[in-house]
């Protein structure tokens, strides 16, 4: 496996060479410079999660409407610039509850979501405060019945994430978990984060989106998606509503209480799935604790915990793996975070999976993307596709690329 998404520190980070050894999730954290990032938030994180555990407890079971890549993503001395939208600000007692009226809008959203036009900035706005009513209900360990597909990193490919959803079926019809890291690298970040936070709100009990490293503020500036918003709007608002609304994804999911469900990777500080529940997570991502390692963190083939070359999280062996898994009753952890040639990968012996949703990641890497779907007898079956294909644009080949050997 390759850490794609590895975001190497700013002196590397301009190079066009794609390093193998940094690749996908290229998220060696950005030092947090700024340690009061959330102070806006901080009065509204009252155990979001404790609060809400018998919310979304059957959410995935009913037919109701309602990749080897590694973040090369490092934590460096990124300066955020502060500042709220207001999203967080907008809270609501109780979950939202969709009329006609606000149905027809999303459906209309979604529709032109789905040609890759972007909403306007007042548009944008009101759906993250919709989003808002949706996800501050969703616990951190958020419990997702089978049958699911289990997705991750899409990278702002949003051509891509269409072929996503034609390789595993339309939402509603089929149950969608994400895991994480929409945004930065493509070019279409503000699109795809858009069109997932829309179905998001439409089908609330159908897709789950979890947090990803790059959800985040600091790692956005450097890597693609604060550019992006600034070129399309003119502006850094959409940036700080979507960067607000980041803060509300649940962090893991929980399939049929066997399959253990997040963007990055296992933390020394957490050893069960309880203390995950007993979280805060709506606050910027920190550089350091066991939110930062369930975000940051990669599998290893050496045992025991070791030193992430990301610059945050932790690097753990199948002892730990398989300790977790013994002590949670689990059957398996799925994560994304790190580029995968074939679009999966196991890691210490099956305890361990890797997927990864952005085919040939970053428009030249080649690779495979991969969907898991797991059917309601707790089969796995793994679905892999090529990128889309888009008129004016070369095929791609699916031959490692030289830098690769």
């Amino acid at each position: 496996m390759m850490d794609a998404d590895m975001d190497v520190p700013m002196q590397d980070a301009v190079s066009d060479q794609l390093n193998p050894s940094i690749m996908e999730d290229s998220g060696t954290a950005l030092q947090h410079t700024v340690s009061n990032t959330n102070d806006n938030n901080s009065n509204n994180n009252n155990n979001i999660s404790s609060s809400n555990n018998n919310h979304n407890s059957n959410t995935h079971g009913t037919n109701s409407n309602d990749n080897d890549e590694d973040d090369d993503d490092t934590y460096n001395d990124i300066e955020f610039k502060p500042g709220s939208s207001g999203i967080a600000d907008h809270k609501s007692s109780k979950p939202l509850v969709l009329n006609n009226s606000s149905i027809n809008q999303l459906d209309s959203w979604i529709e032109k979501l789905a040609k890759c036009e972007n909403l306007s900035e007042d548009d944008v706005g009101r759906l993250c405060k919709m989003a808002v009513d949706v996800l501050q209900f969703e616990e951190n360990v958020k419990p997702i019945n089978v049958p699911v597909t289990i997705c991750g990193d899409v990278h702002g490919q949003f051509h891509d994430l269409m072929e996503l959803f034609k390789i595993g079926g339309p939402c509603p019809d089929t149950n969608y978990l994400f895991m994480g890291d929409y945004v930065d690298r493509g070019y279409y970040s503000v699109e795809t984060v858009s069109y997932l936070v829309a179905m998001k709100v439409r089908y609330p009990h159908r897709i789950t989106i979890l947090r990803g490293n790059h959800e985040s503020r600091q790692i956005t500036q450097v890597y693609g998606f604060y550019d992006e918003c600034l070129r399309k709007y003119g502006s850094a608002n959409v940036w700080k509503m979507f960067t607000d609304l980041f803060d509300y994804f649940p962090i893991t999911a929980l399939v049929d209480n066997k399959v253990f469900c997040l963007h990055g990777g296992l933390s020394p500080m957490i050893e069960t799935v309880d203390q995950v529940r007993e979280l805060n997570r709506v606050q910027e991502v920190p550089h350091e604790g066991p939110m930062c390692d369930l975000l940051w963190s990669d599998p290893d083939d050496r045992g025991g915990w070791g030193i992430s070359p990301r610059g945050a999280g932790f690097t753990f062996g199948q002892d730990i793996s398989e300790q977790f898994n013994h002590t949670n009753d689990l059957s398996l952890v799925a994560r994304a975070h790190q580029l995968v040639m074939e679009g999966y990968a196991w890691s210490h012996q099956q305890n361990v999976v890797t997927i990864f949703s952005a085919p040939n990641y970053c428009y030249r890497c080649g690779n495979q993307a991969a969907i898991m779907e797991v059917d309601e007898n707790n089969n796995r079956q793994f679905l892999q596709y090529d990128p889309s294909v888009r008129p004016g644009e070369p095929t791609v080949s699916r031959k490692t690329p030289d830098y690769f050997l």
